[in-house]
């Protein structure tokens, strides 16, 4: 089953990246990569040419095709504020919440209204059982998403925090799910 490709709630859209959306990741990126530096081990990539981005998003868009990860813009009053997806690398009945914000969207909550809406699309998938959060210790603000949503810290694997729900402790999925 595929991934969903569009969640909308709470005035944001996610929506999966196109090609036709190359120079809006670009610019996105561009205004954020030291913003991200720290934190985002993709941005050792950069950096990247808009042909490249093409060519990154097509190739995200095969995967989903196929039945693998979603890579979602995170867009915000008609603006790309940032990037997220959802991520099958944590094993069957798994999956994981990755995102990221421009600067000039930090501290809005609108990652943990993104990070709120993918767990609970997440489990609308047949077979998901539990939804995980990773973020490098070091990196509070983004720790803080997954504890506003009730998460529970569950270790820590090679200098990252685990947080985790599963479908009976995700207050937002509905008995008949």
């Amino acid at each position: 089953m595929r991934l969903p490709e569009r969640i909308e709630g709470d005035g944001l859209v996610l929506r999966r990246w196109c090609a036709e959306d190359a120079e809006l990741l670009h610019e996105a990126v561009v205004d954020s990569v030291e913003h991200l530096r720290p934190w985002m081990p993709w941005i050792a990539d950069e950096p990247m040419s808009v042909e490249q981005r093409r060519a990154l998003i097509e190739g995200w868009e095969r995967d989903w095709e196929g039945g693998g990860d979603v890579v979602l813009a995170i867009v915000h009053d008609g603006a790309v504020a940032g990037g997220s997806g959802l991520h099958r690398r944590r094993g069957p009945g798994a999956l994981e919440i990755g995102y990221w914000l421009r600067p000039d969207f930090v501290g809005r909550g609108i990652v943990t209204t993104a990070a709120r809406l993918l767990t609970t699309a997440a489990f609308a998938v047949d077979g998901i059982e539990r939804v995980e959060i990773w973020h490098e210790l070091g990196n509070t603000a983004s720790g803080a998403v997954p504890a506003r949503l009730g998460f529970t810290a569950v270790g820590e694997v090679d200098g990252d925090r685990v947080w985790r729900t599963t479908r009976e402790e995700w207050p937002l999925v509905s008995s008949d799910a």
